[in-house]
C-alpha cells in the first residue's frame, strides 16, 4: 500500500462520505482526522435541517463502516465517529460562513489584541477569501484572517433560526 498523505485524508473521506450522507438526508459539515494523545480519531460532523439524531449518527456510521474499510484511507488504526457538529459548531469552509452571515460568532484568535483581548464577540458580518469582518456590539468592525483564528464558532443564539 502506498503511502497516504494525512493533509489529504479529510478531504478523500469527505468526497467519499457525502453521497452516502445524501442518501441519508444528511449534509457533511465537517470532517476531521486527528490525533489526540496516543489515539487517531476520523470525526465526521453531519448536519441536516431540524438537527441531527443519534439515530442519523448511527444510520450514517452503519452504512460507511464497511465501504470505509474498504477504501482503507488511513494505514493506522483509527476511531471513527459520527456526530453532530453541536450548538456552538466551528465555522470551517466557505460555505459554513456563507450560511451564517447575520449571525453571532465567537472567535477565539491566536494573539490578544493590544486591548489584552483574544476572543471576540460579535455578528459575522462579511466573508471575502481568508477575510472575516466581525461586526462588534459597539458598532465597529473588526476584520481579520481566518488564519489568525484558532477557531471561529456560532454562538448558541444563531442555531434556532437556522
Amino acid at each position: 500500500m502506498a503511502a497516504k498523505k494525512k493533509g489529504g485524508i479529510a478531504q478523500q473521506v469527505r468526497s467519499f462520505v457525502e453521497p452516502y450522507a445524501r442518501e441519508l438526508g444528511l449534509t457533511v459539515w465537517d470532517v476531521r482526522y486527528l490525533k489526540e494523545g496516543a489515539d487517531w480519531f476520523l470525526r465526521i460532523f453531519i448536519d441536516k435541517k431540524g438537527g441531527v439524531s443519534i439515530d442519523d449518527c448511527v444510520d450514517l456510521t452503519h452504512a460507511i463502516n464497511d465501504p470505509l474499510d474498504e477504501l482503507d484511507p488511513v494505514s493506522e488504526a483509527y476511531t471513527l465517529e459520527v456526530c453532530s457538529p453541536g450548538i456552538d459548531r466551528e465555522l470551517t469552509r466557505p460555505e459554513h460562513f456563507a450560511a451564517y452571515l447575520g449571525e453571532p460568532v465567537r472567535v477565539r484568535l491566536f494573539h490578544t489584541l493590544p486591548s489584552g483581548e483574544r476572543e471576540l464577540s460579535g455578528i459575522l458580518k462579511n466573508f471575502e477569501g481568508e477575510n472575516v469582518t466581525l461586526q462588534l456590539s459597539d458598532d465597529t468592525d473588526f476584520i481579520f484572517s481566518k488564519k489568525d483564528a484558532s477557531w471561529v464558532k456560532l454562538d448558541d443564539d444563531a442555531i434556532g433560526g437556522n
